[in-house]
């Protein structure tokens, strides 16, 4: 099992490479775990709090679950994946099932900060764009999708996720092994890496 960890900042377009990734590699050989499904689970927080809470930090993730997981997965069992709710911030009561395949990827902004995960990867990605661009991508993700008002947003922006991102994501790009600039636009980046890993599965 070859394991691919892409992390990168909110809305560099690390769903965008995922996607091509997995359009390039055969049909069922490549499985997909999400850092977004492992927000930890703020049910007993009052809604209105839950509004507050910094996604953009580690201490929001409940990584020892996520670590098992990818654990599991090389050793041949299936696995859980939990759904989260964005717009409750909480966790849903079904679950995923995620069958061991030749790939994983673990995909999430967050994913290179954490040593213990980080270790458990053959290959680390970190998807690269221009800050301005990131800040479009979000607020066009998060009105459409989460629910938020543009003001909501680029407080939120302002308040958690530039700062965050500057303190964990951006110097979690020393760890990687290749960086894709350009975001999900840079097809050279997403070609070699495609390359890499169906060379991976060629050798097994």
């Amino acid at each position: 099992m070859l394991v691919v960890g892409i992390a990168g900042g909110t809305g560099s377009g690390k769903t965008t490479v995922v996607r091509k990734i997995i359009q390039r590699l055969p049909e069922g050989e490549v499985a997909l775990l999400s850092q977004d499904s492992y927000y930890k689970d703020n049910r007993d927080i009052p809604l209105e709090k839950r509004q507050e809470i910094n996604f953009d930090h580690p201490n929001s993730l409940e990584f020892d679950l996520l670590v098992e997981h990818v654990k599991q997965l090389k050793r041949g069992q299936t696995v859980q994946e939990p759904v989260y709710s964005y717009l409750t911030c909480t966790r849903m009561d079904e679950t995923i099932p995620i069958k061991p395949t030749d790939v994983v990827i673990i995909e999430g902004i967050l994913v290179l900060t954490n040593k213990e995960l980080r270790d458990l990867f053959d290959i680390k990605v970190f998807v690269d764009a221009d800050a301005d661009d990131r800040l479009i991508r979000v607020i066009n993700r998060d009105i459409e999708e989460r629910g938020r008002t543009v003001g909501k947003v680029i407080e939120r922006y302002q308040k958690t996720v530039k700062p965050m991102h500057e303190t964990f994501i951006e110097p979690s790009k020393k760890y990687a092994d290749l960086i894709v600039p350009e975001g999900g636009s840079n097809e050279v980046a997403i070609d070699v890496l495609s390359a890499i890993i169906a060379k991976n599965l060629n050798l097994k």
